[in-house]
This record gives structure tokens, C-alpha cells and sequence, in this order.
């Protein structure tokens, strides 16, 4: 175990949290550049826009129809 500034010991599991904690983020960030997370947020805005997430367009059915609609309206993307 570690000891923290107080002088009381640092279970090793809060230890391993915050040294993986700027792993987690980067990995967020990535996630949220790369599109990785645009189904999460589609359904996030169903749920606020109907009150429920039934009725809402399966992962495969989403991806699918964005990929569609970007072939439709091509725009100036880095892919």
C-alpha cells in the first residue's frame, strides 16, 4: 500500500484509478473523434425527444442509414 499526504494509507485499488484515470479520458476523447460513440448520442437525443427509446433505429439500422446519408451529401470529412 501506499501512504497519501495525510500519511493514511491509499488502498491500491484508488491508487490504480488514478493512474488509469488519463487512460480512460484519451480513450473517451478518441471514441468521441473517431464517431465511435454517435449511436450513444443518437439514442441519448431519441430518449430526450420521445421520452423512451422504443421505437429507436438499431445500432446496425443507424450505422447503415449514416453511411447512406453521407454517401448522399457527400461533405469535406478526413475518411
Amino acid at each position: 500500500m501506499s501512504t497519501s499526504t495525510s500519511g493514511t494509507a491509499t488502498p491500491a485499488s484508488t491508487v490504480v484509478h488514478r493512474i488509469a484515470a488519463p487512460f480512460r479520458a484519451v480513450h473517451w476523447y478518441l471514441k468521441e473523434v473517431m464517431g465511435e460513440n454517435a449511436y450513444l448520442h443518437y439514442l441519448e437525443s431519441f430518449e430526450r425527444r420521445h421520452g423512451t427509446r422504443d421505437g429507436a433505429m438499431g445500432e446496425r439500422e443507424f450505422w447503415r442509414d449514416l453511411t447512406d446519408e453521407q454517401d448522399r451529401n457527400p461533405k469535406v470529412r478526413c475518411c
